[in-house]
């Protein structure tokens, strides 16, 4: 049985005021958005869900398929609609692909119902951690590297817009889930200081 205790104290009315949205995982594949999500999940007692598992399961198909079989913007299309049930629906932790937050209708959905939060990595990193599997289909069509580097370019920028910004760091997971937690406290109470 998984201990579902915090990595540290934590005030269980801040966990009560963190519960009640769904927090929504971004960032650039390799970043940690799922296993950190999952940690995430067991310590807040939270249902956690996979935006790109979702996806399969709708269409039948892997991401690599879908990808292949229709573009990138047949896929974005399905993620924004399968990101969007989820954010109207029980509160969670969503771990996101690394484009959904690129779109803006989807940004909108996740400002407007959950709490974003960017799990921000350096390139050398992520290139580590993505080279370990051969399941990106972005890193099919030229260097890896070079295609982390024009990404991390495009999207840090937007990324940046997340309401809760993390290092993702090397070192345990266990010390990121307690970095979001912690920035998770701090966010909610900024948000609840009378202005």
């Amino acid at each position: 049985m998984p201990d579902k205790s915090p990595p540290y104290p934590f005030d269980p009315e801040m966990r009560d005021q963190i519960v009640q949205r769904t927090i929504v995982l971004v960032g650039l594949m390799g970043a940690g958005k799922t296993t950190v999500g999952r940690r995430l999940a067991t310590v807040l007692d939270m249902p956690f869900r996979d935006a790109d598992q979702e996806i399969e399961q709708a269409a039948g198909q892997s991401v690599s398929e879908i990808f292949e079989k229709y573009g990138e913007e047949h896929f974005r299309d399905g993620e924004r609609k399968v990101i969007a049930r989820l954010v109207a629906g029980a509160p969670c932790v969503l771990a996101t692909g690394g484009g959904a937050f690129m779109n803006e209708e989807t940004r909108a959905l996740i400002k407007a119902g959950a709490i974003s939060i960017w799990l921000k990595a350096e390139l050398e990193l992520l290139y580590e951690r993505v080279m370990r599997r051969d399941t990106r289909p972005l890193l099919k069509t030229g260097d890896p590297r070079d295609i982390l580097g024009r990404l991390m370019n495009d999207r840090y920028p937007i990324y940046a817009d997340a309401d809760v910004i993390v290092e993702s760091g090397e070192g345990p997971h266990a010390r990121v889930v307690s970095n979001v937690v912690e920035a998770l406290e701090e966010y909610l109470k900024t948000e609840n200081a009378p202005s």
